[in-house]
């Protein structure tokens, strides 16, 4: 998959494309059933499928003061949107002036023009332009005086939930992680690297791996089920998220127990990825270092039932 990072890097007989336009946070599942449709359908007309999306987020340009944090990461991002095969990805410098382009403007400088668009796929809620005046009724008239075919597609709504990154941002807030997955079609994971904790897990309960400083969405403070893959090795895990309060000072951290620990090699660079299974518990203060390591042996129970029951219904499968 090529990756773009301004218009003028698109090679001028890259297209006719067939092309979505979305922020792709998440890379869910109704943005990959958009780009499901696209991909082969490129491919048998001898287009190119292309993702035009932004970066960064537009939100963080026109609304700085409201602290999103992202479900995925740009390197995330792009990992993800390379698994659905798509051949290009333009990620679109968000500025103040492209903020103000007219929607017209942008479906015929950058849609029509640049990128030689022959297809544009969006969600029925799509819009775009200054002040996101223009919608999908307005971009199919656009299309059809410049010569593209516009495809809406309705809400997606999977067991009541709206698929969308809104919806899977507010779950993840509440600790539902088992139904962010269903939306994403994957566990919600996060990609750091091993920091430096204060000790506490080798010196008084089980050992642990911090992760490094996170700066986008985790799931709400509390203690989950996960997988970590540490390097190249993965891990069946219990995760704290939060901010420690037995140990007094409080201090928000990311502190994971590996089940099989042994001896591996960290360094600074070492990847450390945490995939969200279930929610266990809220975090709470123990009144002593000894009730909270009685209840991590729970918890850890509780984490290799889980893992023992999901192996044998994978064997029955």
């Amino acid at each position: 998959m090529q990756v773009f990072h301004k218009l003028d890097e698109v090679p001028a007989g890259f297209g006719p494309t067939l092309l979505s336009v979305g922020n792709f946070d998440g890379v869910h599942r109704a943005h990959t059933r958009v780009l499901a449709k696209i991909v082969p359908r490129a491919r048998e007309q001898s287009f190119k499928s292309l993702a035009l999306t932004f970066e960064p987020h537009p939100m963080r340009i026109l609304r700085p003061d409201a602290g999103l944090k992202l479900l995925t990461p740009t390197p995330e991002k792009l990992r993800l949107l390379k698994a659905t095969g798509l051949d290009a990805v333009l990620l679109l410098p968000f500025t103040r002036d492209l903020s103000l382009m007219p929607p017209q403007s942008f479906a015929h400088d950058i849609l029509k023009t640049s990128l030689q668009a022959r297809e544009v796929h969006e969600g029925f809620n799509f819009h775009f332009g200054n002040k996101a005046a223009g919608d999908v009724n307005m971009l199919a008239e656009f299309g059809r005086e410049m010569g593209f075919e516009v495809k809406v597609y309705p809400e997606l709504r999977l067991r009541g939930e709206p698929v969308s990154s809104t919806q899977i941002r507010k779950l993840l807030n509440q600790g539902q992680v088992s139904k962010a997955r269903h939306l994403l079609a994957r566990p919600f994971s996060i990609l750091s690297t091993a920091g430096r904790g204060r000790g506490y897990g080798s010196r008084y309960t089980v050992p642990t791996i911090n992760l490094s400083r996170y700066e986008e969405l985790v799931p709400k403070d509390g203690v989950y089920i996960t997988r970590t893959r540490v390097g190249d090795e993965c891990f069946d895990s219990v995760t704290n998220v939060g901010n420690r309060p037995t140990f007094g000072t409080e201090s928000f951290a990311i502190e994971t127990h590996l089940l099989n620990f042994h001896p591996i090699e960290l360094n600074p660079e070492t990847e450390v990825e945490i995939h969200f299974l279930q929610r266990l518990r809220d975090e709470i203060k123990f009144p002593s270092v000894e009730s909270l390591r009685e209840q991590i042996s729970k918890d850890v129970r509780k984490a290799r039932r889980y893992f023992h029951l999901l192996r044998l219904r994978d064997r029955t499968a």
